[in-house]
């Protein structure tokens, strides 16, 4: 029996998460208790059927201080009672959050008269620290729609089926910030910038003009070269540690040319070396 843990901020997907889970077959329940999982998984265990062999729990801040608390022991004895379980955390920065909220009649689960929505938001994100901490995966869904987090979930769950470790690689523009959930983040903006060149500034590293410009540049081909060695090197690395989970992101100023090419070429790559390999343009939509 595999049990998926979904976590997160309010207002960061985890709605959204449980119902991509519930289309791919998980049997799914949401704002469980804390103290209620040992007994379900135990349940689960030993009564399983095969529409319930994969079972996804939503947890909130809603629960006890107190079990929040203990989450860590709490899965820690999860594992020792053999149960595969993982643990994804939902986020997202707090200007979105509170713009979300705006646009919407929901109320945050720990706003009141007393406590405005500002402050409930930090109140949460302290609550769940102990949460996110032991998180597999942490997803920040900041400058994520809708239908971007249901392929992401759903890409990284049917990956991590056919694979033990699964890696995203993701590009981004530095203007817009670093994608807070990458275990490794390389900086390629010191190579050669189509961006200034005018009738390559309106198209994207998808683009062939695009890639015949950058392979001109023996700068580019040497940081690919770096960027691959390192990552032979390192991928097997973190799947021997037993991780079922990894984001490389690549970043260039705008998150448009450089990043997507050079995404697009390590996916590649590596996609003929290994399977579970996905890739993402957060500056794309």
């Amino acid at each position: 029996m595999k049990l998926l843990i979904i976590s997160g901020l309010s207002g960061s997907g985890k709605s959204i998460a449980l119902h991509v889970l519930e289309d791919l077959g998980y049997y799914c329940i949401d704002n469980l208790p804390i103290g209620m999982l040992p007994a379900l998984a135990d349940q689960l265990k030993h009564h399983h059927n095969n529409s319930q062999e994969c079972v996804a729990v939503g947890i909130d801040a809603r629960n006890l201080t107190g079990d929040l608390e203990s989450f860590p022991a709490i899965l820690k004895d999860l594992n020792y009672r053999e149960i595969d379980c993982e643990v994804f955390f939902l986020e997202a920065n707090d200007a979105t959050l509170l713009k979300r909220f705006s646009e919407t009649r929901r109320r945050h689960p720990l706003s009141s008269d007393e406590v405005p929505l500002s402050e409930a938001i930090v109140q949460e994100r302290t609550l769940l620290e102990p949460i996110s901490s032991t998180a597999d995966l942490l997803i920040d869904t900041s400058q994520t729609n809708i239908h971007q987090l249901r392929d992401l979930i759903h890409g990284r769950v049917s990956s991590a089926e056919h694979a033990q470790l699964s890696v995203l690689f993701e590009s981004f523009g530095y203007k817009h910030g670093i994608p807070v959930n990458a275990d490794f983040v390389f900086d390629i903006r010191c190579i050669p910038n189509p961006h200034w060149v005018p009738e390559l500034r309106a198209l994207t590293g998808h683009d062939r003009e695009v890639i015949d410009y950058l392979e001109q540049h023996e700068d580019v081909h040497h940081m690919y070269k770096d960027i691959q060695q390192l990552l032979e090197t390192w991928i097997p690395r973190f799947e021997a540690d037993n991780r079922s989970y990894m984001t490389v992101a690549i970043g260039c100023t705008g998150g448009q040319h450089r990043s997507v090419y050079m995404v697009n070429k390590l996916s590649q790559y590596f996609s003929l070396q290994r399977d579970g390999v996905l890739s993402r343009h957060r500056e794309l939509s």
